[in-house]
Parts: C-alpha cells; sequence; structure tokens
C-alpha cells in the first residue's frame, strides 16, 4: 500500500485509541480535520483499517487462563480442513486459530475461566471434530500482548 508519514501517524494514532476525537486526531497529525477524515475513509475503503472494536481485559471478565492449544490433522484433506474452520470458528472461546508450517497443523489461542473451563472447551472440539493430536500449553505470565502493528 501506498502510506505516506502522514498516514501511518494517522493508523499509530488509531492502533492506541481508535476513540481518539477526529478534532484531537487531526491536530496530532498535522492535519485539518477534514483531510484528516478523508484519509481515514480511504484507508478504511482501501481495507486498510479493518474494523475499529473495544479491547476487554479478559481477566476481569473471569477470563483468567489464556492457553494455546497445538493441533495436528487427522486428516490432510480439504473436507477435513473446512470442518475444523467451521467447528473453530463456532466456539466463542476461541480467538485466534492459525494454519502452521512446522511440526503442528494448527495453533489455536483460547480464553478461558481456569482448567475446568479448559476441560469443557478440549470436550467442544472433540465432539465436534476428530484430532490426531491434541496438546495445551497455559499462559503463566503476559509480557507483551498488543495489536498494534509495527509502521
Amino acid at each position: 500500500m501506498g502510506q505516506d508519514e502522514i498516514d501511518r501517524r494517522i493508523l499509530r494514532q488509531l492502533q492506541r485509541d481508535c476513540d481518539i476525537s477526529l478534532d484531537t486526531l487531526s491536530a496530532q497529525v498535522g492535519l485539518s480535520r477534514n483531510a484528516c477524515w478523508r484519509r481515514m475513509r480511504q484507508m478504511q475503503d482501501d481495507g486498510l483499517i479493518q474494523k475499529r472494536v473495544a479491547l476487554l481485559d479478559a481477566k476481569a471478565l473471569g477470563l483468567s487462563l489464556t492457553v494455546f492449544i497445538q493441533i495436528r490433522a487427522e486428516k490432510h484433506t480439504p473436507d477435513w480442513s473446512a470442518a475444523f474452520a467451521r467447528a473453530t470458528r463456532a466456539i466463542p472461546e476461541i480467538s485466534g486459530v492459525y494454519r502452521m508450517s512446522g511440526d503442528l497443523d494448527y495453533l489455536i489461542r483460547a480464553h478461558v475461566e481456569d482448567m475446568a473451563g479448559y476441560d469443557r472447551l478440549y470436550q467442544k472440539m472433540i465432539s465436534k471434530i476428530s484430532m490426531a493430536d491434541v496438546s495445551a500449553s497455559f499462559v503463566m505470565e503476559d509480557i507483551k500482548n498488543t495489536t498494534e502493528l509495527p509502521l
């Protein structure tokens, strides 16, 4: 994409706080309110800005355990992959699913209340899709957890 330094400043600010007022944002990036709005609109139309969301505190919501689940596929077929994608998209505790290279096929990030919550998630997953192997690693400390992309 052909962003200039002003676009990158807009994006940096929006990544930190998408609720910032247009007046404040335009002052921070050195543009008029209308010029800033036009650039933001263009970046949305181009798909560079996909959506604006609120980031919630998982622990405050009772989801104190973050788990990364490593999956080995039972089959390497388009049908199995499509069924796996449908099943994982339908489970609200799962916040990320990634098809991987290397030893494992998929990596899942999920947020649950506790170990019993993980077991419920595991039972839900195995009831929806057959997998060759499932293993889990539990986050003990968040050292860095951001949604900001380097610009």
